[in-house]
């Protein structure tokens, strides 16, 4: 059996990939804003007596977290308190004069505003990533072209504090609650990490678990705006249904955006040959993304560096939302397999 098996069903794919490509899964498949399937796979780690996977299992979401971030930013647009294409002086101030002064919300959250893309944790040790992030040097004129960056979100979290006036994990509570959210927090408690999936064996910090795998972000007190949240499967399904629902026109459990902010954030705002950009959403762009070839044009997602991943597709009001652990066996790609298993749920439920 491989990925690429037509016949193969969802259910299938995930369980074969179980314990090769992860140890811990869970899938969740809505349709029309209600769950048609859920199952959680695996073990938590590769040793004995590994606690097993349950629905409820909250994964680390890596840049999952990038999609609670902007829905955070657009419902302070929603409420009046920013523009999209204002400019962010008056948060600041700092940018006053330099290149990033033209840099807008909008222009973040479509990774046009020409950030770097990162930074190797090394070079940051000891540094203020924050302030690293909102200082460095941009790489492109705000508004040239597409280049993904971590350090962009990590400035839209900074914005959303100092807005605010508050914490970005206290932000972060309120939108999520909004969302009608469980499990989906900053930084679990100390006696959580056990109930978690291990990520990968770090030489830095040895097996990772119960802290946020992105480095940038762990630097961070495991706060970011890139990364950092850990949740559950429904959660992550929770962050696309006001933009779904507002696509196909039916009421959503979460009145968190006005219907037309929502679809103009998953419309596209920047063009890219591998992955158009909505505000905070990719966009289907290729046959090749991980969301498969069944999926229409106008589908919208994200993906995760941990093997986190969620794509909805608003011609047949379907999500499909797939958490694992991959890094635990190495730094691999999980796009076949994150293809083949939306693919499969159009087969199956569309």
């Amino acid at each position: 059996m491989t990925v690429a098996d037509r016949d193969v069903t969802l259910d299938a794919l995930v369980r074969g990939a179980t314990g090769v490509r992860f140890t811990a899964a869970v899938l969740r498949v809505e349709r029309r804003g209600s769950v048609v399937f859920e199952r959680a796979y695996g073990g938590l780690d590769d040793g004995p007596g590994a606690r097993a996977t349950e629905v409820t299992t909250r994964f680390d979401l890596a840049s999952l977290t990038k999609l609670f971030i902007a829905t955070a930013v657009l419902y302070v647009v929603a409420q009046g308190g920013a523009a999209l294409d204002e400019t962010l002086l008056g948060v600041f101030p700092q940018w006053r004069g330099s290149a990033h002064a033209p840099v807008s919300l909008r222009a973040l959250l479509a990774h046009t505003a020409g950030f770097q893309s990162g930074a190797d944790y090394r070079t940051l040790l000891g540094e203020d990533v924050e302030r690293f992030a909102l200082t460095r040097e941009l790489v492109a004129a705000p508004g040239e072209r597409v280049i993904y960056s971590d350090l962009g979100f990590i400035t839209l979290g900074a914005w959303l504090a100092r807005a605010a006036g508050r914490s970005l994990p206290a932000v972060m509570a309120d939108v999520t609650a909004r969302l009608s959210c469980e499990a989906t927090a900053y930084r679990p408690r100390n006696d959580e990490p056990e109930s978690i999936p291990a990520t990968e064996l770090d030489a830095w910090r040895g097996r990772v678990r119960g802290a946020v795998h992105d480095e940038k972000a762990y630097l961070m007190n495991g706060v970011a705006g890139h990364a950092g949240l850990f949740g559950t499967a429904r959660d992550v399904a929770a962050v696309a249904e006001p933009y779904l629902a507002a696509a196909c026109g039916r009421a959503s459990r979460a009145a968190l955006l006005p219907a037309a902010l929502a679809c103009e954030a998953i419309a596209e705002a920047a063009s890219d040959p591998v992955l158009r950009r909505g505000l905070g959403w990719a966009l289907k762009t290729t046959q090749e993304n991980s969301c498969g070839t069944l999926m229409d044009r106008a589908t919208f997602g994200h993906t995760g560096f941990t093997g986190t991943a969620l794509w909805a597709d608003p011609t047949r009001d379907l999500s499909v939302t797939l958490l694992t652990n991959a890094v635990y066996f190495g730094r691999n790609d999980l796009r076949d397999l994150r293809a083949a298993v939306c693919d499969a749920a159009v087969r199956e439920f569309a």
